[in-house]
């Protein structure tokens, strides 16, 4: 987890109330599109800081997905299709464990490094907020009518733009536009926690 005090310095929605939709709700919002769409990769192996010895080229170096984090990412995604749910850009960290969530639960991602935690265990605050401006360089950009975007990665980027800790592993995160130039957290769904499924 990072430092709070640093965190509330670098969001740009700080000042935005988060809301608390219902999963029920946050599926609805997320039908009508328009909206930005975290979700953490799905449950690994094992949990552990593979920050500064993970090459994102070798997924031997890395933390992977576990067996029950391969079925976890394939019900995010039937969760989307049974909900109907749009998908429009999906972008991953070029991490195995994103990039694989991503491929398991929609077919088809990019990888962006935006998306990527810095090489250390210990963040300075330099390198937060260049994961900051790394992943509100994906988050920001407007959306076409009616479509989503989808973003796979990391807790510690995700953290230090919105100063929240997504957890667990596999959790969704539904944020939109707030008109303003930042945005609106709505609220998150865990994974075994998707409405009728």
């Amino acid at each position: 987890m990072l430092t709070p005090a640093l965190i509330f310095t670098l969001i740009p929605f700080a000042g935005n109330a988060t809301e608390n939709f219902t999963p029920q709700e946050l599926v609805r919002t997320m039908q009508d599109g328009g909206v930005v769409i975290f979700i953490r990769h799905a449950t690994t192996e094992t949990d552990y800081a593979d920050q500064v010895t993970a090459d994102p080229l070798d997924c031997s170096t890395q933390r992977t997905l576990s067996e029950d984090g391969w079925h976890e990412a394939v019900q995010i995604g039937e969760s989307f299709a049974y909900f109907d749910i749009p998908v429009g850009e999906v972008i991953s960290s070029q991490y195995c464990r994103a990039w694989q969530t991503a491929w398991l639960a929609f077919g088809a991602y990019e990888m962006n490094p935006g998306l990527n935690f810095a090489p250390a265990e210990e963040y300075t605050d330099a390198q937060i907020a260049e994961m900051r401006e790394g992943m509100l360089g994906v988050m920001l950009p407007e959306l076409a009518p009616g479509e989503n975007r989808i973003l796979v990665g990391h807790d510690d980027p995700f953290e230090a733009a919105t100063g929240v800790y997504p957890e667990p592993m596999g959790v969704t995160y539904v944020l939109r536009h707030d008109g303003q130039g930042g945005l609106q957290m709505l609220g998150h769904i865990i994974p075994d926690r998707w409405p009728g499924r």
